[in-house]
């Protein structure tokens, strides 16, 4: 299969890095368009208390620093990359509209294997609610 347009889901670790080059060296002899997407926490979701900081203020900033990065990552990419998209609630859901939206036909994302990644694994919940084919990049801790 050939694919045109690939989302890299990115979580900003050093292994961010492993990823973009994956899909670099997939979208080259492909001729395929690259997207990066990170998702942030919701802030207001996880604190629904009194708070006394502005949520709003705080994801905003989160937000514009997470964009910061992902430019970066494209900035070194070594290949053009369309979009870099930042986000914030649910993982499965957000990604799902994104595919949808910008016409995705391959997602890419990381996978650790660790302890902690075999019992809570969004990568395990979006296999389940991916609308496209999926590249799990085993990383390794």
């Amino acid at each position: 299969m050939s694919y045109q347009h690939i989302l890299v889901a990115i979580d900003l670790s050093e292994d961010s890095e492993h990823l973009v080059q994956k899909a670099v060296d997939l979208a080259k002899p492909l001729d395929a368009q690259i997207s990066f997407i990170h998702i942030d926490v919701n802030y207001a979701e996880l604190y629904t208390g009194l708070i006394d900081i502005n949520l709003a203020e705080t994801q905003h900033q989160a937000l514009e620093a997470s964009q910061q990065q992902l430019q970066k990552l494209a900035d070194h990419a070594n290949h053009p990359i369309k979009h870099t998209l930042v986000g914030s609630g649910d993982l499965s859901n957000e990604l799902c509209d994104t595919i949808n939206e910008y016409q995705v036909d391959l997602l890419i994302c990381g996978h650790h294997q660790d302890f902690w990644s075999k019992l809570l694994s969004s990568t395990r919940q979006l296999i389940n609610r991916s609308p496209v084919d999926m590249l799990v990049v085993p990383l390794k801790d």
